[in-house]
């Protein structure tokens, strides 16, 4: 004999016990019996009277349910309220859902009371959040589903969550629940368990979260932490997701843990050798290199050789000819050619020229300069006879020998 049989079997022998003994039955009841048999949009309970009652699929849950099935299963244990009933027809309506409701409200004050953190199945998606039956129908509102944004809630739909009350309302039936309050708090409890074991100068690996203007959040453990935009590289940075994107393991070093404010600062950067540390290995004075004009000053123009390098090219190592300001020849943005003539990687500095990557102008001849600075003198005469007779007598030979 199978097992269905054999409920059967009972079910009958329960019938015809309950014949015997004739229960009597009013509205408003309430009954214990056995789920006996499901069909989609209803189920039948046999608790002893002389005919099974029936639970409508309204009747069976808090929230609405597609099939009787969702609900129930045969063999199951139920309470449930006489709705109607009608011997002649032998019809008997019950309600689940009323027994479950009148229940619920005690053990949801006691868990609001306890901030008890339960579990509840999503029963249905509905706009702005997510519905549960938890005797009655619970609501959680889009917002305290998750510690972050969910977009589309569609493949929610039979999970387990576990969530706390928010809010009760007995008098308009009203239930709203939370999940994001107990995740918020399991983060907030490793948050800070995470945060006592990290000293500043540790280096560790994590993975960028998500990015803003200012910097990227990484998650170390569980707990993110800000490497500000001017820690994610040794050379300037105009937006984070020139340098990461979202999902990318990186390595960071701990700069600072401020537990009071729940705060950790990162930095990328100094978990990377600086470019100073191979500076001394790259250049050595009286190397001839390339770099570009970073900053143009009254005394001279820093010129970058290499990404965090910088030197300064002093205003009398710009060009062989005396100038006012570095603006007359140089501009910013512009690559030029630069020689080392002192490197100190200790102090992070490189003093560089440009004018010794040129070769100097040859000089004007002294005669030719004396000339010239005569024909300017305001006492020399300009006439044929007088200029003969003057460069005569200030040269004598000087002038046979440039003939």
């Amino acid at each position: 004999m199978t097992e269905e049989m054999k409920m059967q079997e009972t079910v009958e022998t329960e019938n015809q016990e309950a014949m015997d003994h004739m229960v009597a039955l009013k509205k408003g009841d309430t009954v214990k019996g056995t789920i006996v048999k499901i069909d989609d949009n209803q189920a039948y309970v046999s608790f002893g009277y002389k005919y099974d009652g029936v639970i409508p699929i309204r009747e069976l849950s808090a929230v609405q349910v597609d099939n009787a099935a969702d609900a129930v299963q045969v063999g199951q244990e139920v309470e449930c309220r006489v709705v109607s009933i009608d011997d002649e027809r032998e019809k008997l309506i019950l309600s689940k859902r009323q027994i479950d409701s009148e229940n619920a409200w005690e053990a949801l004050q006691a868990r609001f009371d306890n901030q008890e953190v339960f579990e509840v199945v999503v029963a249905d998606v509905v706009k702005g959040g997510i519905v549960v039956d938890v005797g009655v129908r619970g609501f959680i509102p889009a917002s305290m589903v998750e510690r972050h944004f969910v977009e589309d809630f569609s493949d929610y739909k039979g999970r387990t969550l576990r969530v706390k009350v928010k809010e009760l309302d007995r008098e308009n039936n009203k239930v709203i629940l939370s999940q994001k309050d107990v995740l918020d708090e399991e983060f907030e409890a490793n948050k800070q368990k995470v945060m006592a074991s990290l000293k500043e100068g540790q280096e560790i690996e994590g993975t960028v979260q998500r990015l803003t203007q200012f910097g990227a959040f990484v998650d170390i453990g569980g707990v993110d932490g800000l490497v500000h935009v001017s820690e994610l590289a040794w050379t300037h940075v105009d937006k984070p997701s020139d340098v990461v994107q979202e999902g990318q393991t990186v390595k960071v070093k701990v700069l600072k843990v401020d537990p009071a404010n729940g705060k950790i600062s990162l930095s990328m950067k100094a978990a990377q050798p600086g470019p100073w540390d191979t500076a001394a290995t790259q250049f050595k004075v009286g190397d001839i290199v390339s770099g570009q004009v970073k900053r143009l000053v009254n005394f001279g123009a820093f010129v970058e050789i290499a990404p965090g390098v910088e030197g300064l090219v002093h205003i009398s190592q710009i060009a062989h000819r005396h100038i006012a300001t570095p603006f007359e020849v140089l501009k910013e943005g512009e690559t030029v050619q630069v020689k080392i003539l002192d490197l100190n990687v200790a102090d992070k500095r490189v003093s560089l020229s440009i004018k010794e990557t040129e070769e100097a102008p040859a000089p004007a001849p002294k005669a030719e300069k004396a000339l010239k600075e005569e024909l300017n003198n305001p006492n020399v005469s300009l006439n044929n006879q007088g200029l003969s007779f003057t460069l005569g007598e200030k040269f004598g030979d000087k002038l046979s020998k440039l003939k």
